[in-house]
């Protein structure tokens, strides 16, 4: 199962909105479709991003649109992860965007069983693990970054254990990390956003490993709230680590010249569909954070585990 599919000239895609309830798809017949599904995160996460933007490009190509037109299209769905502008450019300078939308595709998955390789010799027999938000299967086109350490460990015989923070608002970490390690038989527990802290001091995480939509110098950008938990790890010297692929690094920008998303104050109004907050309430909803590099422990690439920036 993967999170994206290229068959019969169309892209087909998990909708992530519908987990862990239904595990349903969406077909995108053309670029259009794929701007729609990167910007309602029916597809999220930064290297499955990327490699959706390039099959977009590929689409654009079928169709015959001008791709310098679509590639600025696809660029503005999002304006955070840097792969979603990497994979664009990457298929626009090639000669054949369908083969070079596809040769993404399959080194994305090479990439990330190398990323769990290096990560997986941090891990300890008997870690217990907290990860934010979602970088696994469903945030890459399969096995994952951060996720994918967690499963590299799992896979090695590693007894270990995995603690998700449910990542409000949007719970990515309730909805879909958790529903990942389930479906890999990982022992898991859902925590609240604001239990990471407390489960710190009472030495019940031994590890931190998120994913990132983001590297640049000085720091890494990742789903808001990343950078709170990396303070309380440093406060317990708890190792925190970051697993990405070189593709999300940014070496043209300092990290504090990210643009940070700003997504819809409805996302914080309403919980479960209930609104939680009296009407007419106003919200600052950004979708990352930065962290900055003294917090990192290191950074878990395919070629190995790095400093920060």
């Amino acid at each position: 199962m993967k999170t994206l599919e290229w068959e019969d000239n169309k892209l087909k895609l998990i909708d992530q909105t519908k987990l862990p309830d239904e595990l349903t798809y969406v077909w995108c017949e053309d670029y259009r479709d794929v701007i729609v599904a990167i910007r309602d995160m029916t597809v999220r996460g930064a290297p499955a991003i990327g490699v959706t933007a390039g099959f977009g490009m590929a689409l654009a190509d079928i169709e015959g649109v001008d791709l310098d037109k679509a590639a600025r299209e696809i660029k503005a769905a999002r304006p955070t992860a840097v792969n979603l502008f990497w994979a664009v450019d990457r298929v626009l300078d090639s000669d054949d965007p369908l083969k070079e939308a596809l040769t993404m595709y399959d080194e994305d998955m090479a990439t990330n069983r190398a990323i769990g390789k290096f990560g997986a010799e941090v891990i300890e027999e008997g870690d217990t693990i907290l990860t934010h938000c979602n970088a696994g299967a469903l945030a890459c086109v399969d096995y994952g970054t951060a996720l994918g350490v967690i499963r590299a460990a799992h896979d090695q015989g590693k007894n270990i254990n995995v603690i998700c923070d449910e990542t409000r608002p949007r719970g990515q970490g309730a909805s879909l990390s958790v529903w990942e390690m389930q479906q890999e038989n990982i022992p898991v527990k859902l925590i609240p956003d604001v239990a990471s802290g407390f489960l710190m001091s009472q030495g019940k995480i031994d590890k931190v490993v998120i994913g990132a939509d983001r590297i640049a110098k000085g720091g890494v950008v990742n789903k808001v709230g990343s950078f709170m938990v990396a303070l309380a790890a440093k406060h317990h010297d708890i190792p925190f680590y970051v697993a990405a692929p070189y593709s999300t690094f940014d070496n043209e920008i300092n990290i504090y010249d990210t643009v940070i998303e700003e997504r819809d104050g409805d996302e914080v109004r309403y919980y479960g569909g209930a609104r939680i907050c009296p009407k007419g309430t106003e919200v600052i909803n950004p979708a990352f954070d930065i962290t900055p590099k003294e917090l990192i422990t290191g950074i878990i690439t395919e070629k190995g585990i790095i400093d920060p920036i």
